[in-house]
Protein backbone atom coordinates (compact mmCIF):
# COMPACT_ATOMS: atom_id res chain seq x y z
CA UNK A 1 0.00 0.00 0.00
CA UNK A 2 1.21 3.49 -0.84
CA UNK A 3 0.78 6.55 1.37
CA UNK A 4 1.18 9.93 -0.32
CA UNK A 5 1.15 13.27 1.51
CA UNK A 6 0.27 16.43 -0.41
CA UNK A 7 -0.68 20.05 0.32
CA UNK A 8 -3.32 22.19 -1.40
CA UNK A 9 -2.59 25.93 -1.22
CA UNK A 10 -5.37 28.52 -1.22
CA UNK A 11 -5.49 32.30 -1.03
CA UNK A 12 -8.87 33.26 0.35
CA UNK A 13 -11.03 36.35 0.25
CA UNK A 14 -12.36 38.52 3.06
CA UNK A 15 -14.97 37.13 5.43
CA UNK A 16 -16.51 33.67 5.23
CA UNK A 17 -15.41 31.93 2.05
CA UNK A 18 -16.42 28.48 0.84
CA UNK A 19 -14.18 26.89 -1.79
CA UNK A 20 -14.75 23.71 -3.78
CA UNK A 21 -11.43 21.81 -3.57
CA UNK A 22 -12.72 18.63 -5.22
CA UNK A 23 -10.89 19.27 -8.53
CA UNK A 24 -7.56 19.73 -6.71
CA UNK A 25 -8.06 16.47 -4.79
CA UNK A 26 -9.02 14.60 -7.98
CA UNK A 27 -5.89 15.92 -9.71
CA UNK A 28 -3.68 14.71 -6.81
CA UNK A 29 -5.38 11.32 -7.01
CA UNK A 30 -4.73 11.02 -10.77
CA UNK A 31 -1.09 12.15 -10.53
CA UNK A 32 -0.38 9.59 -7.81
CA UNK A 33 -2.11 6.66 -9.57
CA UNK A 34 -4.04 5.27 -6.60
CA UNK A 35 -6.85 3.01 -7.82
CA UNK A 36 -8.44 1.85 -4.55
CA UNK A 37 -8.07 3.24 -1.05
CA UNK A 38 -9.00 6.50 0.59
CA UNK A 39 -8.22 10.19 0.72
CA UNK A 40 -7.97 12.02 4.03
CA UNK A 41 -8.44 15.79 3.72
CA UNK A 42 -7.41 17.79 6.80
CA UNK A 43 -7.83 21.48 7.57
CA UNK A 44 -4.63 22.86 9.15
CA UNK A 45 -6.00 26.05 10.74
CA UNK A 46 -8.18 26.84 13.77
CA UNK A 47 -10.48 29.14 11.81
CA UNK A 48 -11.09 26.87 8.83
CA UNK A 49 -13.14 23.73 8.29
CA UNK A 50 -14.19 21.10 5.76
CA UNK A 51 -17.49 19.59 4.73
CA UNK A 52 -18.89 17.40 1.99
CA UNK A 53 -22.03 18.90 0.52
CA UNK A 54 -23.58 20.39 -2.58
CA UNK A 55 -21.55 23.13 -4.29
CA UNK A 56 -24.56 25.25 -5.21
CA UNK A 57 -24.16 29.03 -5.03
CA UNK A 58 -27.43 29.84 -3.25
CA UNK A 59 -26.96 27.03 -0.73
CA UNK A 60 -23.44 28.28 0.06
CA UNK A 61 -24.84 31.78 0.68
CA UNK A 62 -27.43 30.23 3.03
CA UNK A 63 -24.63 28.45 4.88
CA UNK A 64 -22.69 31.71 5.32
CA UNK A 65 -25.78 33.47 6.71
CA UNK A 66 -26.53 30.57 9.05
CA UNK A 67 -22.96 30.45 10.40
CA UNK A 68 -23.06 34.22 10.95
CA UNK A 69 -26.21 33.80 13.05
CA UNK A 70 -24.63 31.03 15.15
CA UNK A 71 -21.54 33.10 16.01
CA UNK A 72 -22.12 36.78 15.15
CA UNK A 73 -18.94 38.79 14.66
CA UNK A 74 -20.48 41.67 16.63
CA UNK A 75 -21.03 39.66 19.84
CA UNK A 76 -18.72 40.08 22.84
CA UNK A 77 -16.16 37.27 23.22
CA UNK A 78 -13.45 36.84 25.86
CA UNK A 79 -11.01 35.69 23.18
CA UNK A 80 -11.27 39.17 21.62
CA UNK A 81 -10.00 40.90 24.78
CA UNK A 82 -6.55 41.04 23.23
CA UNK A 83 -5.15 43.26 25.97
CA UNK A 84 -5.83 40.48 28.53
CA UNK A 85 -4.23 37.67 26.54
CA UNK A 86 -0.61 36.59 26.78
CA UNK A 87 1.90 35.90 24.01
CA UNK A 88 -0.12 37.00 21.01
CA UNK A 89 1.32 38.25 17.73
CA UNK A 90 1.13 41.97 16.95
CA UNK A 91 -1.28 41.33 14.06
CA UNK A 92 -3.69 39.11 16.08
CA UNK A 93 -7.26 39.68 14.81
CA UNK A 94 -10.40 39.73 16.91
CA UNK A 95 -11.72 36.46 15.51
CA UNK A 96 -13.43 34.48 18.28
CA UNK A 97 -16.52 34.14 16.09
CA UNK A 98 -14.40 32.40 13.43
CA UNK A 99 -13.04 29.89 15.95
CA UNK A 100 -16.58 29.14 17.18
CA UNK A 101 -17.89 28.58 13.65
CA UNK A 102 -14.95 26.26 12.89
CA UNK A 103 -15.73 24.17 15.98
CA UNK A 104 -19.29 23.64 14.72
CA UNK A 105 -17.96 22.15 11.49
CA UNK A 106 -15.29 19.50 10.91
CA UNK A 107 -11.52 19.58 10.51
CA UNK A 108 -11.33 16.53 8.25
CA UNK A 109 -13.10 14.32 5.76
CA UNK A 110 -12.27 10.84 4.50
CA UNK A 111 -13.39 9.89 1.00
CA UNK A 112 -13.18 6.34 -0.41
CA UNK A 113 -11.35 5.85 -3.71
CA UNK A 114 -12.78 3.24 -6.06
CA UNK A 115 -11.32 2.49 -9.49
CA UNK A 116 -9.24 5.67 -9.33
CA UNK A 117 -12.20 7.95 -8.57
CA UNK A 118 -13.47 9.67 -5.45
CA UNK A 119 -16.60 7.77 -4.38
CA UNK A 120 -18.61 10.97 -3.93
CA UNK A 121 -22.33 11.07 -4.64
CA UNK A 122 -23.77 12.89 -7.63
CA UNK A 123 -24.09 16.28 -5.93
CA UNK A 124 -21.28 15.98 -3.38
CA UNK A 125 -18.19 18.18 -3.37
CA UNK A 126 -15.41 18.66 -0.84
CA UNK A 127 -15.80 22.19 0.49
CA UNK A 128 -13.14 24.19 2.34
CA UNK A 129 -14.41 26.93 4.64
CA UNK A 130 -12.23 29.91 5.53
CA UNK A 131 -14.04 31.65 8.35
CA UNK A 132 -11.47 34.41 8.89
CA UNK A 133 -10.18 35.52 5.48
CA UNK A 134 -8.38 36.87 3.65
CA UNK A 135 -5.46 34.54 4.34
CA UNK A 136 -3.03 32.11 2.78
CA UNK A 137 -4.27 28.65 3.74
CA UNK A 138 -3.14 25.06 3.38
CA UNK A 139 -5.10 21.83 3.31
CA UNK A 140 -3.27 18.56 4.03
CA UNK A 141 -4.22 15.63 1.79
CA UNK A 142 -3.14 12.05 2.55
CA UNK A 143 -3.86 9.47 -0.13
CA UNK A 144 -3.51 5.84 0.83
CA UNK A 145 -4.19 2.75 -1.21
CA UNK A 146 -3.03 0.59 -4.07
Amino acid sequence: MKIINEIIYLETEKGIGIYNITPEIEKLLQVNSIKNGQVLVFSRHTTTALAINENEERLLEDVKVHLGKLAPESDKYLHNDLHLRKNIPDDEPMNAHSHLMAMMLSTSEVIPVVDGQLALGTWQSVLFFDLDGPRKRTVFVQISGI
